[in-house]
Formats: C-alpha cells, sequence, structure tokens
C-alpha cells in the first residue's frame, strides 16, 4: 500500500470503508439530512430518525452529527444498540459520564439519568442519543429508551434521541407494541445515494484529503461507469474506485480509466458473480441434461 501511496502522491488510503469524518463530503442529500437534523434537535423533537440502505454513509453522517452539536450540548453514542434494557442504560450512563454502581438496578440506572439530564439542563444544555444501527434494537430496549424521555419541563424535552437505521427499522416501528414511540418521532430523513453529477466532486474530495495534488484522477468515463455499477451508494463507490486505483497502479499509469474501472467491476463479487445468472445456467445445464438422459433412454428402448 506504501508504493500505492507513493504512486499516485497520498499520505494514506482514499477510499478506506472507514467511517472517517476528515473524509465527510455533503453531497446534496447528505447536507439536506445534516440541515434537517440540527433543525429538529434546535427544535426540541424529542425522536427522529435517519433511514438509509446499507453502505449509504449513515455511520459516518451520525459522527458528522456529533461534531456540529453546540459546545454546551452533551451526548451519547451508541454505535452497537444490541443491548438488553440494562445494557443499553449502562451505555447511557458511561457515554454521559455517570458513576454507577456495579449492582445498580435498571431503576437505579434511570434515575441516576435522570438526575444528570436535569444537571445538564440546569446549566443550558440539551442531552442527546444518537443511536446507529437502530434497526437491530430488541422491543424491550427500544421501550426502555422511551421512558427515559419522559422526562421533561413544561415546555422541553431533557432528551432527545436520533436513530440512524435501515429500512426494517420501519417494519418493527409498525409493531403494536411500539406505537407509543412511532408516534413520537416527528422526523424521519431519507438518505438519499451521491447523485451522478456529485460523484466525480466526491472522489476528487477523497483524493485531495488523502493528499493528492495534481492532475484530475479520474477520467469523466471512469465517473460515468462507477455511478452506473455502484448507483452512488458510497460504500459501493469507494470500493470499486479503491480496486480502479490498483488497476491503474498495475498498469503504471496516473489516470483511471473506464477500463479500470471495468477491471475493478470483473473484480468484486457483488458484480461477477450473481445468484441470478449461476441459477440461470444451472437451471440450463440441468434442463439440457434430463434432456439428453431422456433422449439416451428413448434410443435404448428402441
Amino acid at each position: 500500500m506504501d508504493m500505492y501511496e507513493q504512486f499516485f502522491g497520498l499520505k494514506e488510503p482514499p477510499f478506506s470503508l472507514t467511517p472517517d469524518p476528515d473524509f465527510v463530503y455533503h453531497h446534496s442529500g447528505h447536507q439536506a439530512v445534516i440541515n434537517e437534523l440540527l433543525s429538529g434537535l434546535q427544535a426540541g423533537e424529542g425522536f427522529l430518525a435517519v433511514i438509509a440502505e446499507v453502505g449509504s454513509g449513515k455511520t459516518l453522517l451520525c459522527r458528522n452529527l456529533l461534531t456540529l452539536l453546540p459546545e454546551d450540548w452533551a451526548s451519547a453514542y451508541l454505535p452497537s444498540p444490541l443491548l438488553t434494557p440494562l445494557e443499553l442504560y449502562r451505555s447511557i450512563a458511561c457515554e454521559l459520564e455517570i458513576k454507577v454502581s456495579e449492582t445498580a438496578s435498571l431503576q437505579d440506572l434511570q434515575q441516576n439519568i435522570f438526575e444528570k439530564l436535569a444537571e445538564i439542563y440546569r446549566c443550558g444544555g440539551q442531552t442527546v442519543i444518537l443511536i446507529d444501527e437502530a434497526q437491530v434494537m430488541s422491543l424491550q430496549s427500544l421501550e426502555a429508551l422511551r421512558l427515559l424521555s419522559n422526562l421533561e419541563t413544561e415546555k422541553t424535552k431533557l432528551l432527545q434521541v436520533v436513530f440512524f437505521a435501515q429500512p426494517e427499522f420501519a417494519k418493527r416501528l409498525a409493531q403494536p407494541s411500539l406505537r407509543q414511540l412511532r408516534q413520537r418521532i416527528t422526523f424521519v430523513c431519507h438518505l438519499e445515494p451521491i447523485p451522478a453529477s456529485e460523484l466525480a466532486g466526491y472522489l476528487n474530495h477523497r483524493m485531495a484529503v488523502a493528499g493528492h495534488k495534481g492532475p484530475v484522477i479520474f477520467s469523466s468515463a471512469a465517473v460515468r461507469r462507477i455511478f452506473k455499477k455502484s448507483s452512488g451508494s458510497p460504500r459501493l463507490v469507494n470500493i470499486l474506485a479503491h480496486k480502479a486505483l490498483l488497476a491503474a497502479y498495475g498498469k503504471g499509469v496516473h489516470q483511471v480509466a473506464s477500463r479500470q474501472v471495468m477491471a475493478a467491476v470483473n473484480d468484486t463479487f457483488a458484480w461477477s458473480y450473481r445468484p441470478w445468472q449461476r441459477s440461470f445456467w444451472v437451471g440450463l445445464c440441468s434442463s439440457l441434461g434430463m434432456t439428453l438422459v431422456l433422449i439416451i433412454l428413448y434410443k435404448g428402448i428402441l
């Protein structure tokens, strides 16, 4: 990888799948969601949700939002919410720097958290909990989170929650047992893929952050090909762009053309091995094989 970086004048890999806030690119879809979330939080809405497909950049957006919250606000970030209610409360307490005993019960933790929220509010702040991959949360933990949100003044909620989840989250909320929580989610944002018109800017931005200085690396044809094969999904774009750079490096060329992108496509499992293609050919071969068997049997009988 050092040779790869040196070849393109980079100080680090530009298309890592790690959600690094330094590489945030505010394409129109990303910025629209950020604006809506900040407006909802400033308005004091209790629950908000961001819904997006796998690989759409939810985690990066979540971490970006954390950096944009006012300095006097307290925040808790839960990247792995597959927790029991007790574990959930402990995680929130830890994030809010609340000291609790190891033997604290669910009720004890709830009271400790309530006291901390009230203290933050008295100091002029707000408390926001950001939950990534919320679609995996259990019904019991979702209900426990709703109960935490019951603490409020006459005019202001002391706790706000932002869910970042895949579309399956909507189905989970549709269950009758979660109707109270569902009714409290007043803002639902949908994170869209990178538009075709902004993909070149995305690629160039990540190359620049990684240290590239000089002519544009990805040709227009390469950008169009990447969009066609990724539909603007950030994760898929990163995979293809990374492999295309490797292909260009292997050929000793400093600009990525459409042929390097196709090499990346062919090397990527998601496109080089489609289940429907396998089923088609297996089915065809099975049919032909059965036909041959019937012909042999028929001739044998004759």
